[in-house]
């Protein structure tokens, strides 16, 4: 029953991930984007400090080694990130601002050092002076998209099965908090697709192979966490980390940029539903368990 639930927890969070992204992209709530980033940085927030960690901290484990996790997780999260395994790379999902985040890259004495796939290949399609002459690098940015995109979908598989393994409800709310930071991921992983040779279909279909191996790493983490059951807690802080470092490396430097008082306004409220559906999902899934 528990092998059944991460399995469908896993497909709901890595396929239908990629169906709501596209749904988003090439519909008329693409708009939203900005939004997404804001709801998803505080569906993982909440996930993490409000589930994931006290149910860790319930087991008999010290909070000292416990914390030592936690700090060693964002490390090596930190450190897959620089090694481009990580990567969301959400800067290419909004194509309704890319003349904006050109103007901003132009200023931006680092950009020319930046490592990740993405970086390197988004930038070039909405770039019309440079449509026509790197073409012949969009294959390989598209397979490297793909390849970091399949990694981190293993990953979140393993995280969403650690979570199903300690508690039903919490596992629901895992793979809730990993669908909507997936969104705009896969947002701007269907608009780099879309500009290369793929169609609109063969986009969607590549990356929902790339979402679907969050089910391949969800029966990997049910086999790893049911060998090392005592080690549950370790694995539920290690998922917490990554859920936190998503949130404040990833999708919150995003949203820190010189907005009007509305915009401000907008980016907190959808923060603050991102964090009230995690808690309405809590109460019930509490109740229906």
């Amino acid at each position: 029953m528990t092998l059944l639930a991460i399995l469908v927890g896993t497909l709901v969070a890595g396929i239908g991930s990629v169906w709501l992204a596209a749904w988003l992209s090439f519909g008329v709530l693409s708009r939203y984007t900005q939004h997404m980033l804001s709801m998803a940085a505080g569906a993982l927030m909440a996930t993490a400090f409000l589930h994931l960690l006290p149910e860790a901290f319930e087991s008999d484990l010290a909070p000292h080694t416990l914390f030592m996790t936690l700090l060693l997780g964002l490390i090596f999260f930190f450190l897959l990130d620089k090694a481009e395994l990580w990567h969301h790379g959400h800067e290419h999902h909004h194509g309704h601002d890319h003349h904006a985040a050109h103007d901003r890259a132009a200023h931006d004495h680092s950009a020319p050092h930046a490592g990740h796939a993405g970086h390197a290949h988004h930038a070039h399609p909405h770039d019309p002076a440079k449509s026509g002459d790197d073409t012949s690098d969009l294959p390989r940015g598209q397979w490297a998209i793909l390849a970091g995109d399949s990694v981190h979908c293993f990953g979140d598989g393993i995280l969403i099965a650690s979570a199903f393994m300690a508690d039903m409800r919490l596992g629901v709310i895992a793979a809730l908090a990993v669908l909507a930071h997936e969104v705009p991921h896969h947002m701007g992983d269907l608009a780099v697709l879309r500009q290369g040779s793929s169609s609109r279909r063969a986009a969607i279909i590549k990356v929902s192979m790339a979402g679907a191996i969050t089910a391949l790493g969800g029966a990997v983490g049910f086999v790893l966490v049911d060998a090392l059951h005592d080690s549950l807690p370790y694995f539920l802080v290690v998922a917490s980390s990554s859920f936190v470092y998503v949130a404040l490396a990833d999708l919150i430097p995003q949203l820190q940029k010189r907005l009007s008082a509305r915009e401000t306004a907008a980016q907190i409220m959808w923060l603050g539903v991102g964090i009230g559906l995690v808690v309405m999902v809590s109460i019930l899934a509490g109740h229906s368990h």
